[in-house]
């Protein structure tokens, strides 16, 4: 079993939940940047939640079905088609051989999640499915999708005997219009008083360059600390001595466009970090589109303990709907 890639879409990549315990050897975690969604979609399916589904930016690709499958399709909003008939979201569906299923125009949000009964079958690496194309690692010959590949699909999963639709208060918003928490630190203490408040009163504008590394922001110019830099850095006021760089770390070259890391980021360098998005909030951060208005809102630990408490909950319900 199998599927034609006819056309990949924009950034068309495999991914699951991700490869952990390699960051500290420059090896990013990868896997889908709204893990919701990709959870979501295995569920629909009747995969286990770490199945390798794909992960669509901005533009849907065309696909070509050898064999019947059961699908589900999450995430940003998409209308998915098959032979030219609407689909809907966040619900499974059938598709017979030969059937072809395409995509279009993107209607909020950033990020598609496809899965297909059985998953997608590319050989693990370090213990993931997941793409990533920086280091050529993981998914389709380490790379995104291109034209006439072809995909292997699993046949160890049953698809549901019947459909399953993910209810509505389950389905994440996709606001034009984002607050984003973030713990301050560790290196906020480069930023002037003012620097600090222009961080946390702008609404930042995302650019059109926000991709699986890294989302960058366009606002006000932030006032850091003139000081006398140590051995090892560099000569602007935003460099530090190298250090590790958690994944939702907020670092600001030069003091101007905020870039929020994310999943296939480095894993460090010479920039400080001025905060960190929490992690109950990065989905957030993968569905913004360019153009997206952002606000950083500060929470302290206990908050963000708190919410990543309130995201497991939302999930078990997510699992407890879908059994």
């Amino acid at each position: 079993m199998g599927i034609e890639v006819r056309k990949p879409g924009l950034s068309t990549t495999v991914q699951d939940l991700g490869r952990e315990g390699y960051y500290h050897v420059g090896i990013p975690p990868s896997g889908a940047l709204d893990l919701f969604s990709l959870i979501a979609a295995n569920l629909l399916v009747g995969n286990p939640e770490r199945a390798a589904g794909l992960e669509c930016a901005y533009m849907g690709p065309e696909l070509v079905f050898s064999d019947p499958a059961t699908l589900a399709v999450t995430g940003a909003e998409f209308e998915a088609r098959v032979n030219g008939r609407a689909r809907p979201g966040w619900t499974s569906f059938d598709v017979e051989a030969g059937d072809v299923v395409t995509f279009g125009h993107l209607k909020g949000g950033a990020r598609l999640y496809i899965a297909v009964s059985g998953g997608i079958d590319v050989p693990e690496k370090l213990g993931s499915r997941s793409t990533y194309g920086l280091g050529a690692l993981g998914g389709l010959h380490g790379r995104p999708l291109e034209a006439g590949d072809e995909l292997p699909v699993g046949s160890d999963a049953a698809a549901p005997a019947r459909e399953r639709s993910v209810p509505g208060e389950l389905r994440p918003a996709l606001p034009r219009e984002l607050e984003i928490r973030v713990i301050m630190g560790l290196y906020d203490h480069l930023l002037t008083d003012r620097g600090r408040s222009t961080f946390l009163e702008t609404t930042w504008k995302l650019t059109p360059v926000a991709d699986r590394i890294g989302f960058r922001y366009k606002g006000e110019k932030l006032e850091m600390l003139e000081r006398e830099q140590p051995f090892g850095a560099g000569s602007d006021p935003s460099n530090i001595v190298d250090a590790p760089y958690p994944v939702g770390s907020i670092q600001v070259p030069g003091g101007v466009e905020p870039i929020v890391l994310h999943r296939d980021a480095v894993s460090g360098g010479g920039y400080a970090m001025i905060a960190t998005v929490i992690s109950a909030d990065m989905d957030t951060v993968a569905q913004s589109a360019p153009g997206s208005q952002t606000r950083f809102l500060p929470v302290d630990l206990d908050e963000a303990l708190t919410a990543r408490h309130e995201r497991n909950e939302r999930l078990q319900q997510l699992r407890d709907a879908l059994a």
